[in-house]
Order: structure tokens, then sequence, then C-alpha cells
């Protein structure tokens, strides 16, 4: 089949079955173009459960899939590719997280988005790229002990932004975590007219040298607000799709060609089509494990 039959049997069903389909930016462009909502991961969970859809297709990786159905559990969830995962996700378990905590029973544990619902039902409150910061503000400014899992390179950041010091947990994202500082001077040097952004999941010394870091929204608000017309982007290339819709006389180029989440990439066209026809792939949450993880979701809101 061709690609515009695909979408012509994908709007279909959508309206027969009553269906939304939510894809990450950092999806292939393909499935971009499709979905009905594009944007990260939590932003497109809460957006689903606002919809009257009776079946929400989530075209990411598994934790995405999770957090939509811990907030629309009367709602049928799909994810297009059951293997897809996040391997910063599986750095952490509810094990070893239960282990840490019986040691450390005073410290707030605080999850990023990127886990999954057993880790985020063991944790006090969950974060994001875009309010981590303030949310590391307020247990700091309360004097509260803390941990910052799973990703090391964002705690690691906010600790020498604000001066504090905290646990951290040993995770990363692979592709940020491998840039290095001098990929940043080499392509700075090719195009020393272009600003440079970054992900937080990178590491410190790239954070230190990238003109503005923010989650992948904010990136991409930065750089449609800028007056720059070029810009060096150290994230997930899927973003650049995004970036360039919105910009088309803005010029765009990934840090590193290194720069493709293999897991992400994994979800094609075909594995959309295939799911939404069959209904296929549903992720179920226990309802223990999602009431409290709504909570640490919950408390994340409420702070921020």
């Amino acid at each position: 089949m061709t690609k515009e039959e695909m979408y012509n049997d994908i709007r279909r069903w959508k309206k027969e079955k009553n269906a939304v389909i939510l894809a990450h930016y950092y999806q292939n462009d393909d499935i971009q173009e499709i979905a009905d909502y594009v944007g990260d991961s939590l932003a497109l969970a809460q957006t689903a459960a606002k919809t009257n859809a009776d079946i929400i297709v989530f075209c990411g990786v598994h934790f995405m899939a999770e957090t939509a159905k811990i907030l629309s559990p009367e709602k049928k969830v799909l994810l297009p590719n059951l293997n897809a995962g996040c391997i910063m996700a599986d750095m952490i378990n509810a094990e070893r997280l239960k282990a840490y905590k019986e040691k450390n029973p005073d410290t707030i544990v605080m999850v990023y988005v990127n886990s999954t619902a057993e880790v985020k039902a063991l944790s006090d409150i969950c974060v994001t790229s875009s309010n981590a910061l303030k949310i590391i503000d307020h247990y700091a400014n309360l004097g509260r002990k803390m941990l910052y899992c799973p990703d090391q390179n964002l705690g690691k950041y906010a600790m020498d932004l604000k001066g504090y010091n905290f646990d951290v947990w040993p995770g990363f994202c692979r592709i940020h975590h491998n840039l290095d500082t001098t990929m940043v001077e080499r392509m700075k040097k090719a195009h020393p007219n272009a600003l440079f952004v970054a992900h937080p999941e990178c590491q410190l010394p790239v954070l230190k040298m990238a003109d503005y870091v923010g989650s992948t929204k904010q990136l991409i608000e930065y750089v449609t607000a800028s007056d720059a017309k070029e810009f060096i982007v150290g994230t997930e290339q899927g973003v650049l799709y995004e970036m360039k819709k919105r910009n088309p006389n803005k010029t765009f180029i990934p840090l590193s060609k290194t720069l493709i989440c293999g897991q992400m990439k994994m979800t094609t066209l075909k594995h959309l089509y295939e799911c939404l026809k069959e209904e296929k792939n549903e992720i179920i949450v226990d309802e223990d494990t999602r009431i409290k993880a709504k909570n640490c979701l919950d408390k994340m809101l409420e702070l921020s």
C-alpha cells in the first residue's frame, strides 16, 4: 500500500472507532504528519484525557502509553509497537527503588516522567524537563533531602545551576549522554552564526556551552521566537520536523548524526496502520499501581 492509501484508511478508522492518534516529537515524520496531536509525552497524555475519544493510539514508547492509561483509565490505550521502550526508563525498577527508599526513608523521591508506572507509583512526585527546576526549588527551600531519578544529567544540571546538593540516580538517555564538547566546538566553528540549543538530558559540560537549555517543547518555542536564522540542535532529530514546519525560513542542524533514538524510530506507519485496524497492543496498568502513579502526577500538577 502507498502512504496515502494507509493515511486514508487510518483517517476512516479514526472516525469509525472514535480514536485519537498521539505522536511524540521524536517520531518519524510520516507518523507526526498523520497524528491528531504532536508533543511531549505528558502533554499528549493530558490532551488525550480531555478528549471524548474511546481509543488512544500513542505513537511513542511504552512509558508514554502507560502515562496515558494512568490519566485515562476508561479509554483503550494502544501502543503501535510493543517493542518500543526507553533505555533510561529501564535503568531503574521498582525493586531497586524500594531498596533505596528503605535506606533513605526521609528522602523525597522525585521521578522523571521517563519512567514506568511502577516506579511512578513508588515516587513522591513526578517531574518533566520543563518543570523539574521549579519543583526541585520547592523541596530545596523546604530543606528536604531529595533523590532525582532516573536521569542523572538533568539532576546535575539543576545542582550546578542552583547550588543544591542531592542524590541522583545513575541513569541517562543514551543519545543525549553521548554528546560531548568536542562535537559542539566543531559545529560552532562550522556554523559561527548559529545558536546552540540543547536538552537538559545532555551532560553538564555540553549544557554549559548552550545558548538555551530546555525541554523539547521549550526548544521549539525558543527557536520560533528567536530572531536568529540558524540553530544547532542538541536533541533527537525528530524534533526538526516541527521546527521546520513552524519556521520554514530557518535552518536547523543536528549537533550529531547519532541523535536518533532507535526506540522512538521503531514505530512505523505500518505499525500504526495495523494497530488501529486490529485494535491490538493494548496497554494495561493495574488499578492499585495506576492510582498511586496518578497521585505522583497530581502532586506535580499541584506544585507546577
